[in-house]
């Protein structure tokens, strides 16, 4: 399935080696490492290699991510749409020219393609912070559920904070239900109307 995603926004597979107990997936090298790197692995460990992330990088990521997702679940060349089921800042890889991809598709699913309420029933594979509580309660998939984490990511690159923080608080350790969620920086960087479209878009997501 993954051999016939073609597609500037989804990391490739290039190939696989199974050579008695070695089983090897063969990927496109991204050099830049992942967006979770860059909005917080900097910032929680003085990493001056990872220089910070301007308003209008975050911005380019994110819409090349949603390229992307867009692309699995109505796009592809399989009969069937495919439910990514781990959208996280740390499966959005970065080239060595800064193109967004999305990669890990290891918990993916596939489902009738352009079908929004056709849903796979299986059992919750996430990781904390990102799942619906729909999918989380029913057992049951659906493109929503990939949405739901993509407005995750999108308030994770708006604040710099990750899905989940235990550090801090009850009430403002999962982003998802955090109130107070734009970084002061990028308000300096951004036009209003400009930060209230994109909250708007992630907000939806969620919803």
């Amino acid at each position: 399935m993954l051999s016939k995603f073609q597609h500037i926004h989804l990391v490739s597979l290039v190939g696989y080696c199974d050579d008695c107990e070695e089983m090897i997936l063969v990927y496109d090298y991204m050099s830049r490492g992942t967006l979770a790197d860059h909005l917080h692995k900097r910032v929680r460990n003085g990493n001056n290699s990872l220089p910070s992330l301007t308003w209008v990088q975050r911005f380019k990521f994110c819409v090349g991510a949603t390229h992307g997702l867009d692309y699995l679940h109505t796009g592809t060349s399989v009969e069937s749409g495919v439910i990514h089921r781990d959208v996280k800042s740390t499966n959005i890889v970065l080239d060595e020219n800064g193109a967004t991809k999305i990669s890990d598709f290891g918990l993916s699913k596939t489902g009738p393609a352009n079908q929004i309420r056709t849903y796979v029933s299986t059992h919750v594979k996430c990781t904390v912070g990102y799942p619906d509580a729909f999918y989380v309660s029913t057992h049951q998939l659906i493109r929503k559920s990939d949405v739901y984490a993509c407005g995750v990511v999108l308030f994770e690159v708006l604040c710099g904070r990750p899905a989940v923080d235990k550090s801090l608080d009850e009430e403002q350790m999962n982003l998802a239900e955090w109130d107070q969620i734009t970084n002061p920086n990028i308000k300096r960087e951004t036009f209003p109307d400009s930060l209230s479209a994109y909250i708007k878009v992630a907000i939806k997501c969620l919803y």
